[in-house]
């Protein structure tokens, strides 16, 4: 898995990445999304590669062999914004200027975040099942509650760190024929629930209300089958960032 591709650990402010990368011409970032790992991108990086891009593959903070600072009070270290801080120290150390984006699930807001704050260093933006999750929370009734309810569950204190580390694997469904061995040998640390990871999805439930506001600024209809309408509202917050453009692929609550 991965073959032909460097693995590093880099040291970026107050996180440690780990990181793949291999390939020569225009870059790509590839985000994960929770539970995983970079390893989630093991089929599609070496395609990239051999399409002629050169393809990087981070585990993001406080997942996988990434790490990253104790938890704050304001959970600070586990946003959005300071994963997207390391990421963009990570492209530096490897000598990277411009670069396009694809992010999944956490990975996708991770994504989004960044070409907010470093509009000028992205080419192009790809978000897989991604809505703005104020656009979740606004609209937040009985069902969407009971389908999503982890999403408030992570964000209790202290419970939910010991609910899962009772039994990770059952918490997360893994399973290894499914998946293959290959794969599913590097996501099971992903799955030990180190406070600030989980605190970086705990926060999802408290992204509409709290800091990271700024970030959502459009207000679209969105529900099952058309979420269209907060994509094109996406695609006017980032229309003037220099060069970039954006393609979203996406599920509706």
């Amino acid at each position: 898995m991965f073959e032909g591709f460097a693995v590093e650990d880099l040291a970026v402010g107050d996180a440690v990445i780990h990181v793949r990368h291999a390939g020569r011409g225009r870059a790509v970032l590839l985000l994960h999304g929770h539970p995983r790992t970079g390893a989630t991108w093991h089929r599609i990086a070496p395609a990239l590669v051999e399409l002629g891009f050169r393809v990087v593959v981070p585990d993001l903070r406080g997942q996988g062999a990434s790490r990253g600072p104790a938890p704050a009070a304001d959970h600070a270290p586990a946003s959005k914004r300071a994963m997207g801080r390391d990421l963009v120290a990570v492209m530096d150390a490897l000598g990277i200027g411009r670069f396009s984006i694809a992010g999944h699930d956490r990975g996708s807001y991770v994504a989004y975040r960044m070409a907010m704050d470093h509009p000028r260093r992205l080419n192009r933006l790809a978000l897989l099942d991604c809505l703005p999750i104020v656009e979740h929370l606004e609209r937040t009734d009985e069902a969407f509650a009971t389908a999503w309810w982890h999403w408030f569950f992570y964000a209790q204190p202290d419970i939910p760190e010991r609910v899962i580390n009772a039994d990770p694997e059952a918490w997360y469904h893994g399973d290894p024929e499914r998946m293959g061995r290959k794969i599913e040998v590097p996501l099971l640390p992903a799955r030990r629930p180190r406070t600030a990871a989980r605190r970086s999805g705990g926060d999802l439930a408290r992204m509409g209300r709290g800091r990271e506001r700024p970030w959502h600024r459009f207000r679209a209809p969105y529900g099952r089958g058309r979420a269209g309408g907060a994509h094109r509202g996406a695609r006017r917050v980032l229309r003037g960032r220099p060069g970039m453009t954006m393609s979203v692929v996406a599920r509706g609550p």
